[in-house]
């Protein structure tokens, strides 16, 4: 790089700058800020650009308008949620006995049917405790017995409605309670 006495230059893989004094072949002479006159080979040094790094960023703006933007509040964006999602369950249950254990071996249908029964009791607990709205138990078409446990162990609740889910992602197969948050008791 030609430097020429007078250039401001950067050393390379350091932190120092100066004015460049004495120039000898491929040896550079500068001066420091703090006074010092350092040689350094040509391609250890960068010449600076000219003007200041302050005059470079805000040659368009002054500072106090750039002040004033920075301290102004920013308005924080909800992200959008689309009518879809925002009425989509938060919580899926799937009451399927392959889902709840490994094995039905030697289990009889009464004990598969009181383990699906106690999985939906103690999720609901649990959705009514942490105040989940929306709740999904999936429990298949099969003859409608676990339906029809469902329907009477969810009628047994003052604070929840419940209905048959979204045919589109369910089918049949499937129940959504909704829990009503603030209900005052009788």
């Amino acid at each position: 790089m030609n430097f020429k006495k007078g250039d401001t230059v950067f050393v390379l893989d350091e932190d120092l700058s100066g004015i460049v004094k004495n120039l000898s072949g491929d040896t550079v002479s500068i001066e420091t800020e703090d006074g010092f006159l350092l040689d350094f080979k040509a391609e250890a040094l960068v010449k600076a650009k000219t003007g200041s790094f302050k005059n470079d960023i805000f040659s368009h703006s002054n500072l106090n308008t750039v002040v004033y933007e920075k301290e102004q509040s920013k308005k924080r964006k909800q992200p959008k949620v689309k009518a879809k999602e925002r009425f989509q369950p938060t919580l899926e249950v799937d009451l399927h006995i392959n889902q709840l254990v490994k094995s039905t071996r030697g289990m009889t249908s009464h004990d598969m049917l009181t383990l699906q029964l106690d999985t939906a009791k103690r999720q609901l607990e649990f959705a009514i405790k942490k105040r989940i709205q929306k709740v999904v138990f999936i429990h298949g078409v099969g003859e409608g017995v676990l339906k029809l446990e469902l329907e009477y162990l969810f009628g047994r609740y003052n604070n929840i409605k419940y209905y048959d889910a979204n045919y589109q992602k369910y089918g049949l197969g499937a129940t959504e309670v909704y829990i009503y948050q603030n209900v005052k008791p009788n």
